[in-house]
């Protein structure tokens, strides 16, 4: 036997449940973790779009069990969580994309992007949390580097984000006196559904009035990142090597572009140096 398939019957007994799995690094991590011999329960607000999961997972050669669960409703966390007898790990991915500026949207529409990517977690964590502590289990936070950098026209996304990661900072030591490490993992851009999501058209530029300019640039800059953005699998196969980690790092950032960026900011003091880079994104 060898040493890979060694590691995957070691896993066999053991559960994740994925937030987000109908696309993107949600859909490629729930097919990864199930390769690598995790029981996967695949969540996502509305089970009739898990058409692209269920055919991944076919051609894969491995089963998901599909639940509905919508991270912004308490009511249906609890129902698909009461639904779990043993879980051994939790990754946090489901989230949703915005581009927006403060002075053309409403405070709504900001707390809006709040609860899906900030509250959303914190409902599936705290459900979670007495289930991790019996298996002393692990919870993953997909972020993003603009849960470190903070981003223009993303002002409220990176907000959501700067919180989970502030949150999850904050709660890794605790969590760790109970047996429950955590840890969240910062992609770059990711060519997945996401963006087209996010609705990033000419026409939003148009709209901008007096910043109409500096979006229009934004936009250019964002098409381009992403033209050459990790592919969600890629992404995938870095958190399943976090899953099955022996000692989990807190931060992991899944390419050497998110590296790079984020170092940006982790290595600077004054916050010039993050100044500097995105001023260019607007004002080229």
């Amino acid at each position: 036997m060898n040493h890979k398939h060694m590691e995957s019957s070691a896993m066999s007994n053991k559960t994740v449940l994925i937030t987000g799995t109908s696309s993107g690094i949600g859909l490629a991590t729930a097919v990864a973790a199930a390769r690598g011999g995790w029981h996967v329960i695949a969540t996502m607000r509305n089970t009739a779009k898990a058409g692209a999961l269920l055919a991944a997972a076919e051609q894969a050669g491995v089963t998901v069990d599909v639940r509905a669960l919508d991270v912004t409703d308490p009511a249906s966390v609890e129902a698909c969580l009461s639904g779990v007898d043993r879980l051994d790990a939790l990754v946090n991915n489901a989230g949703a994309g915005h581009v927006g500026t403060l002075e053309q949207e409403s405070v709504d529409d900001v707390r809006a992007v709040m609860e899906v990517n900030f509250f959303g977690v914190l409902h599936v964590t705290k459900a979670a949390l007495p289930l991790l502590r019996a298996s002393r289990g692990r919870v993953l936070t997909v972020t993003s580097v603009g849960g470190v950098v903070g981003q223009p026209f993303n002002e409220a996304y990176c907000a959501a984000k700067f919180a989970v990661e502030g949150f999850m900072e904050s709660l890794a030591p605790v969590a760790a006196t109970a047996g429950v490490s955590v840890s969240v993992v910062e992609p770059g851009a990711v060519a997945s559904e996401f963006v087209s999501n996010v609705g990033l058209t000419d026409d939003a530029a148009e709209q901008a009035g007096p910043y109409a300019p500096a979006l229009a640039n934004y936009l250019n800059r964002t098409r381009n990142a992403f033209a050459n953005a990790q592919t969600a699998e890629d992404a995938a196969e870095r958190i399943l090597g976090l899953l099955d980690a022996e000692r989990p790092a807190f931060r992991l950032l899944t390419s050497d572009a998110a590296r790079a960026f984020a170092g940006v900011k982790l290595k600077d003091l004054d916050g010039s140096a993050v100044q500097t880079l995105t001023a260019g994104w607007v004002n080229p």
